[in-house]
């Protein structure tokens, strides 16, 4: 009997040691949306990673609008978290939030997008999208000019949501480039708010607007799954996709030779992660953070597609 209550009582010891080690604190994660799965890869390694800290962690889901994000800073205030790690919605309309939350003595980091404002999120932690941009724009020239050997190349852009950062970083980046080559003509540049079902309706649109095309540049690897579906549905077979994110669809897709030329490859487990550590770090004392954190990227194709898997390298 007093084996079994010297037993007892070390293992309540050790129980209550775990669960204190296991709660330092609470720290909310703010998606801008969970209906993309490169999003939930976002979400959940920041979870992970902040749980293995010793954090409670909850996800706050935005949905693409402000307000909402909005309504769930409010919580995260009333609810007494320790930090937020942030995907904005907006990069204006999110800065709002941000300032409420600096002012409650809540820190917070963004990741994957930024607000357009400086002294207020502990620190910023997203692509290069505007180098990323440039990358695709290169190898977009390169393997258009190789597949077609003509003068006139036009080609359509699916754009983000506007209000993003990275929507007129990536496109900027690719213009850049693409622009310098007279063989090359934009006849339709539309919005399809980084979405896989309004890629597909506006391709659709754009098919019929414009039958004469040969490629096109999407922001985001939703959209280029959703464009790849509507050109397929069409039996075009003269069509090229190129997307931006790495994506496991879309790795799947330049892995079988669909008409997927390309995406670049971020890398949302890395930036989840440090965000997370950052968090952890702040709230033990550190102090010193860089602002702004431009994480690289990497152009993948079906030349080094063996080099990668969803979301990463292998």
């Amino acid at each position: 009997m007093k084996k079994f209550v010297t037993i007892l009582l070390a293992t309540v010891v050790l129980l209550a040691g775990f669960t204190f080690a296991e709660t330092k604190g609470k720290i909310a994660v703010v998606i801008s949306t969970l209906n993309n799965p490169w999003f939930v890869v976002l979400a959940d390694t920041a979870k992970e990673r902040a749980q293995e800290l010793g954090y409670e962690v909850t996800v706050f889901d935005s949905q693409n609008d402000t307000a909402k994000e909005s309504t769930h800073f409010d919580t995260i205030i009333a609810a007494g978290f320790q930090a937020i790690l942030f995907n904005p919605t907006d990069a204006d309309g999110s800065i709002a939030n941000v300032r409420r939350a600096k002012d409650a003595g809540i820190p917070v980091f963004c990741i994957d997008r930024g607000i357009n404002a400086r002294g207020l999120a502990v620190s910023q932690i997203y692509s290069d999208n505007y180098y990323g941009g440039v990358l695709v724009g290169e190898y977009f020239v390169k393997f258009m000019k190789e597949k077609l050997k003509s003068d006139k190349i036009p080609y359509a852009e699916l754009l983000g949501i506007l209000s993003a950062q990275p929507t007129w970083d990536r496109s900027n980046g690719f213009h850049s480039v693409v622009d310098k080559y007279g063989e090359f003509t934009m006849v339709a540049q539309q919005s399809a708010e980084f979405d896989r079902d309004t890629g597909f309706k506006v391709t659709e649109q754009i098919l019929q607007a414009h039958p004469e095309i040969k490629a096109i540049w999407c922001g985001n690897d939703a959209m280029a799954l959703g464009a790849l579906m509507a050109i397929e549905a069409a039996g075009r077979k003269d069509i090229y996709v190129f997307g931006f994110d790495g994506a496991e669809d879309v790795i799947y897709a330049i892995n079988e030779g669909r008409q997927i030329a390309a995406t670049i490859m971020q890398f949302p487990k890395l930036m989840s992660r440090l965000a997370a550590e950052w968090a952890d770090q702040y709230l033990r004392g550190e102090r010193q953070f860089p602002e702004i954190v431009p994480v690289t990227v990497e152009l993948v194709s079906q030349e080094n597609i063996q080099k990668y898997a969803p979301y990463g390298r292998k």
